[in-house]
């Protein structure tokens, strides 16, 4: 063939053969490249777990604004720690703040009033007081009125009634001695409902002497839960601005 010729003359003369035959490249195939990782953000660090520790003499009714804080403060357990009215001002050094009753002079801390509590006449179900919807002073004219230690209204403006009962430690034992139809207990009204019996009742004295509940905490403690829970009783919302 004249292709066998032609290659072995070039051979003859020194010249490489031409192959007849195709030569496969090997070609090493490179690994693909991996996208090069972008730095993640990092999440911003959640507030760490801590408890706001309120305290709340008797009666007193945060509920409404203790199921606001669970929603807008769920990181803090909100912690309620009954007190006392005759230790409150005590009690207050070792809480974030206390729902308390006035009067409570003390320049040493932050005081908010927050509402006014009705008086209520306390006596037996079977009273003839409770004939009525509401009393006057002059309503309670010859009834013995019992005054408990831990009376939180002061002395009463109340002429017309006799105070020779002797006294009885708290306003439970008060209530629990004019259900058997001796005496009548004058106190806010929150704290007739807090000491109801079936028998016993209440009705609002006009003109009698009311007792305000404030929000109390120190001026050296002032912080963010506090500012939050100042907003929540005044009724700011979330995004309000202090």
């Amino acid at each position: 063939m004249a292709h066998s010729g032609r290659s072995r003359q070039r051979a003859a003369l020194g010249g490489p053969a031409r192959s007849t035959k195709r030569q496969s490249v090997k070609t090493t195939k490179q690994p693909a490249k991996k996208p090069e990782k972008t730095p993640q953000q990092r999440p911003e660090s959640a507030p760490e777990p801590h408890a706001f520790r309120l305290g709340a003499v008797p009666g007193a009714t945060p509920g409404k604004w203790i199921d606001t804080w669970k929603q807008r403060m769920p990181h803090v357990t909100l912690e309620l720690v009954p007190i006392e009215k005759a230790t409150q001002r005590a009690a207050i050094d070792d809480l974030d703040a206390a729902l308390v009753r006035l009067p409570l002079l003390d320049e040493s801390l932050h005081l908010i009033p927050l509402y006014d509590e009705v008086p209520v006449v306390v006596a037996s179900a079977e009273s003839h007081l409770m004939s009525v919807d509401r009393l006057t002073a002059d309503d309670l004219v010859g009834e013995v009125l019992i005054t408990p230690l831990d009376d939180v209204l002061g002395p009463l403006d109340l002429p017309t009634v006799t105070p020779s009962f002797p006294p009885i430690d708290t306003t439970a034992d008060a209530i629990a001695t004019v259900a058997t139809g001796v005496g009548i207990v004058v106190v806010p009204m929150s704290l007739a409902r807090l000491h109801q019996r079936k028998d016993v009742d209440y009705r609002p004295l006009l003109a009698g002497p009311s007792s305000t509940v404030a929000l109390a905490w120190s001026r050296e403690r002032t912080n963010e839960d506090i500012d939050t829970f100042v907003g929540i009783v005044r009724g700011r919302t979330a995004n309000s601005s202090r």
